[in-house]
């Protein structure tokens, strides 16, 4: 080591003292601002060099003109020769997809909606991106709404983890559409010539009697697996101190071992970490060797601070480095998402994987831990990401989330989709759609953008409006309901593409009901309760017990399951209500 740095050093000595000329200057972008460790390539000797903390920065050349090709994330390269005579001043232009980095995204419409100030939600040092419930909106004024589709399923794992804890959730941790999310209902093929499929049912709102119902059933397409195409996959994993605990580093290590046992001969492999060293900790490898990758990831040990930035610019350049073009390339960042070195705040990472948006790999995120769970951070580098986003709160939900749904978590058949419903205002006189709630921060932003999501293949989701109906239908009244449309794009494809769906006003008795639509309407009222939604006073834990008990599938554990976890939170729940009026 001590040989290696004193040749290292003699060459710099020998390279600096036969150089005659300095380039100096500074760079900066289009609205004359600073721009720092900005990529420097000297293209007489091929050396790479950074402009400093002030964008500045001196270059020794042994020529009196010499060239440079200057590049930095989120902006165009710039290539230029420069004289050593003079102090240069070079303009980096935005690139397109950086040029929106500042505007904050929104999930879903909410028309007319005036939010009150409200702060992001913590739980010791546990963070929540704060949330405003989606209210009624008058159909006459605003027929049109519209809500990202994704498979994101964090929120589900992770309030099964505040019940199993005994404790209470904290509210901006529930997200409706997430919990629905995380059951596989019954799946719709959908037709030949289209991505999505639907199915729709209207009946009475089981919380409100003079309201109406609307299920929506989307499925998304399943892909061939004889057809699916290579993956690319880099698994970015915290190693940071704080990963020191049996439900944080240990269960990581035996998700991703699980995953290495659905490895295909066609797939690459490659693992970045990051903590007391940051690094590829195992180059890319072939499928075929999963003994290897298996032992790599057994070696993993904790240690160290979380820069967690760091890590993500080192995963992005090596899937970029082995891009399979029409490939499935993707990182998968596996943290409890504490950063705490380099660029840290929700912001500053949001900005940072925008810029990486369009380069055809997506993001998958993989949350553990609590305590310093970062919920908020992890929830939107998925989202900007164009990936997705779970909790795995234990070994079985691992196994749920990268071996039994692999395809779903994995594999996409839709990006940026984005479902937008235009109500008939003749049937209905002002509807709530449920869930799909949005950040506070992006509802009081004047530029906020809509969001699409990805979709998994074969996910299969269903979304829920309550109406308020213009006039008192019932069974067998006809007509049409909404038009609904589905933008999206094919994976690694930019032209824009459309589905259609008529959705008939037809009224279905509840009882009447097919038990996954009985089922998910439970889920909901359960996320309203943990909500503490002002649309969840007139229904208690018991009645979504008995409601999800005279729909759930006998054969299905995790809907089984999901009536324990009411239970659970009916007695912590009953607990808390009795101190209150102690108090």
């Amino acid at each position: 080591m001590k040989t290696a740095v004193v040749i290292l050093t003699s060459f710099l000595f020998v390279f600096t003292a036969n150089a005659q000329y300095y380039l100096r200057g500074e760079i900066r972008d289009e609205k004359n601002n600073l721009l720092s460790n900005a990529r420097i390539v000297l293209h007489s000797t091929g050396y790479v060099y950074s402009s400093g903390s002030r964008g500045s920065f001196g270059i020794m050349t042994a020529k009196l003109i010499d060239s440079v090709t200057v590049s930095l994330d989120g902006y165009q390269a710039l290539s230029v020769k420069l004289e050593t005579a003079k102090y240069h001043s070079l303009i980096l232009k935005t690139l397109f997809t950086s040029a929106n980095l500042q505007k904050n995204r929104l999930l879903s419409f909410t028309r007319n909606l005036k939010p009150s100030d409200r702060r992001n939600w913590t739980v010791g040092t546990e963070t929540y991106n704060s949330l405003v419930e989606n209210d009624f909106v008058q159909t006459e004024k605003y027929p049109e709404t519209g809500f990202a589709i994704n498979t994101d399923k964090a929120s589900y794992s992770n309030v099964r983890r505040f019940l199993n804890m005994n404790t209470t959730v904290p509210p901006d941790a529930v997200r409706t559409e997430e919990l629905l999310n995380y059951f596989n209902f019954t799946y719709i093929d959908p037709p030949r010539d289209s991505v999505f499929g639907f199915q729709s049912y209207v009946t009475e709102c089981p919380w409100n009697k003079a309201n109406q119902l609307l299920a929506l059933h989307i499925s998304a397409r399943k892909l061939d697996p004889e057809k699916i195409p290579p993956s690319n996959l880099v698994f970015l994993i915290d190693v940071s101190g704080s990963m020191d605990m049996p439900n944080r580093l240990p269960l990581l290590k035996s998700a991703f071992t699980l995953l290495v046992n659905n490895l295909r001969d066609k797939d690459t492999i490659s693992i970045v970490v990051y903590g007391s060293t940051i690094g590829i900790w195992l180059p890319p490898t072939s499928g075929t060797q999963k003994e290897k990758i298996r032992k790599s990831i057994e070696d993993l040990y904790p240690g160290g601070s979380t820069p967690g930035e760091s890590g993500i610019r080192t995963a992005y350049s090596l899937a970029k480095s082995q891009f399979i073009k029409g490939g499935n390339n993707r990182v998968i960042l596996a943290t409890d998402g504490d950063f705490n070195v380099g660029q840290t705040s929700d912001d500053e990472l949001e900005k940072l994987i925008t810029l990486h948006q369009q380069s055809g790999i997506y993001l998958t995120c993989l949350g553990v831990g609590m305590g310093n769970y970062k919920d908020s951070k992890l929830e939107v580098l998925a989202k900007k990401g164009n990936g997705n986003f779970a909790y795995l709160d234990n070994e079985r939900e691992a196994e749920k989330v990268l071996v039994k749904e692999l395809t779903q978590t994995l594999y996409s058949v839709a990006d940026n989709a984005f479902l937008n419903i235009d109500f008939n205002p003749n049937l209905v006189k002002n509807y709530r759609l449920i869930g799909f709630d949005n950040k506070w921060k992006a509802l009081v932003d004047s530029v906020s953008e809509l969001d699409g999501g990805e979709v998994g293949s074969g996910h299969s989701v269903i979304a829920l409006f309550e109406l308020d109906p213009a006039f008192a239908g019932g069974p067998g009244t006809n007509g049409n309901l909404a038009n609904i449309s589905i933008r999206y794009k094919l994976p690694n494809d930019t032209l824009q593409r459309y589905t259609t769906y008529r959705c008939p006003y037809t009224v279905t008795p509840f009882n009447m009901l097919p038990a996954t639509y009985r089922f998910a309407s439970s889920v909901a009222m359960f996320a309203g309760l943990l909500k503490d939604s002002k649309y969840a006073r007139n229904y208690s834990f018991s009645d979504v017990i008995k409601l999800a008990t005279e729909s759930e599938d006998a054969h299905d554990a995790i809907q089984q399951e999901f009536i324990t976890i009411i239970e659970k939170a009916k007695k912590i729940y009953g607990k808390e209500r009795k101190k209150k009026k102690l108090l």
